[in-house]
């Protein structure tokens, strides 16, 4: 379908422009935390606000693109919903720069209540930020809706999350790929509509001055944006599962019953994990604790272990020859299990008193995502890439590679140890307690940039060549 390829390669092309964009953006903070640059503290808070929010926008809808392009293999894909996402996310971009660097926005980037009443910022800059906000939640919850109906034009919902492979049962057959979008997509759902309600409440108070309820509004804020980056995650594993065999030329994945199991157990897990940003708000029902604890434990279990067991068997004696593609996809799944003990490990309370305002939730954050799922969705575009253009990025392979995984690992390995020193993280300069962060600060940066010239390196070759495909010359 040449409009679904059009719009896939749209995506490609701003994201990948965005991208080395918002590293650099992180590379000045943590500078500025090195003592190297002199950042003024709303400056800092301004980088740190469209930092978070770019990369986790960008990679949300990356993930997304990625997997409405791979669901025409199984279904009839409307491109409309598609193209309404990002046009309506280009909207929300352009009022989301313009209330962080005209109007000094600088909330950090889940703008926790009441942070966006009290900020030192122009008047109209949190009305752009909140339009912003309601701009990207219209075009995300009609993409995710439209993707939705897709499937379930075809499968039943029973089907799409292949419950009759529970008992035993071989038809009819829902591939992996089916099951792992139907549970990501249903996990969403309520997340936007929490969004919708955060925002509502939202503008009441910013247009009447009646005051929210503080936990309630924080319970709203982390539902919506934990369950969102998780579930930017599925997608990517979604990506994998539909393309990784291919790779070591051996048949594609089949759900089998503990396949099955593992997505509908981790369905109805995300829903609460969130919890676990809450454990240090005492007014939180003590009930809803011990839901958060578990709930943080089991999610990422099923999906990795039967994730992890499937890749490993799959290249094991397959004789897979090696480029950026299955290397950006076996590496984030590695990657993906490292982030996610780190994350384990911060989500039991006991440790959570101690780690979770250090460096070390940043570094289990940017595990998974800059080294997990950041390589799926570029696993995805390479492969792309070669399918339009027949150019398997051979000559980027060791180049970008080395750089990439050499630069990430060392960037994130410095938040984990400047986290486990107690190092606080959201501050723009390190006390004197603390000063072996500014050394990390350093350490960190330059490996960022490692990854910003593999990054630019990538972009350069991937672009130009989606951009032929966007003008329709290939």
């Amino acid at each position: 379908m040449k409009a679904l390829d059009r719009i896939t390669a749209a995506w490609i092309v701003t994201v990948l422009l965005v991208f080395p964009i918002a590293i650099l953006l992180g590379i000045l903070m943590r500078l500025n935390q090195a003592n190297v640059l002199e950042l003024s503290s709303l400056t800092f808070y301004s980088f740190m606000t469209a930092h978070g929010l770019l990369m986790v926008g960008i990679w949300f809808t990356m993930s997304m693109a990625g997997v409405s392009y791979l669901l025409q293999r199984y279904v009839e894909v409307k491109v409309w919903p598609v193209t309404l996402g990002y046009v309506l996310t280009l909207v929300g971009v352009v009022l989301l720069l313009a209330a962080i660097f005209l109007g000094d926005f600088h909330t950090g980037w889940y703008f926790l209540y009441p942070l966006p009443f009290y900020a030192r910022t122009e008047q109209w800059a949190t009305t752009a930020f909140l339009l912003s906000l309601g701009s990207l939640g219209v075009g995300w919850t009609v993409w995710v809706l439209g993707l939705l109906v897709a499937i379930l034009r075809k499968y039943s919902l029973s089907q799409a999350l292949a419950w009759q492979h529970l008992v035993g049962k071989q038809e009819p057959e829902t591939p992996p790929f089916i099951l792992i979008t139907t549970t990501t997509l249903l996990g969403l759902v309520p997340a936007f509509i929490a969004a919708v309600v955060l925002l509502v409440l939202f503008f009441i108070e910013h247009l009447s001055g009646v005051k929210q309820d503080a936990l309630l509004m924080k319970n709203l804020t982390f539902y919506f944006g934990h369950t969102l980056v998780n579930e930017m995650l599925y997608f990517g594993i979604a990506t994998l599962y539909e393309l990784f065999p291919s790779f070591a030329g051996k048949p594609p994945y089949k759900t089998k019953p503990f396949v099955a199991a593992a997505w509908n157990l981790v369905l109805l897990v995300v829903w609460t994990a969130y919890f676990h940003h809450l454990y240090m708000d005492f007014v939180q029902p003590t009930v809803v604790q011990y839901i958060g604890q578990l709930a943080s434990w089991i999610a990422p279990i099923p999906a990795v272990a039967v994730t992890t067991f499937s890749v490993l068997a799959t290249v094991y004696r397959s004789g897979m020859k090696w480029w950026l593609a299955p290397t950006f996809f076996f590496t984030g799944v590695m990657f993906w299990i490292i982030g996610g003990l780190g994350a384990i490990l911060d989500a039991i309370v006991a440790n959570n008193f101690v780690l979770h305002n250090t460096l070390w939730v940043p570094g289990h954050f940017h595990t998974y995502n800059l080294l997990g799922n950041v390589l799926f969705s570029l696993g995805f575009i390479t492969w792309f890439v070669r399918e339009k253009s027949g150019d398997d990025s051979s000559r980027l392979y060791r180049p970008v590679a080395t750089l990439y995984l050499l630069g990430g690992t060392g960037f994130v390995l410095a938040f984990f140890i400047a986290g486990s020193a107690s190092v606080m993280r959201r501050v723009d300069k390190y006390p004197h307690l603390v000063s072996s962060g500014s050394f990390w600060a350093l350490i960190g940066a330059i490996f960022a940039l490692f990854v910003l010239t593999a990054v630019l390196f990538y972009v350069f070759h991937a672009v130009r060549r989606c951009w032929r495909v966007l003008v329709g010359s290939s």
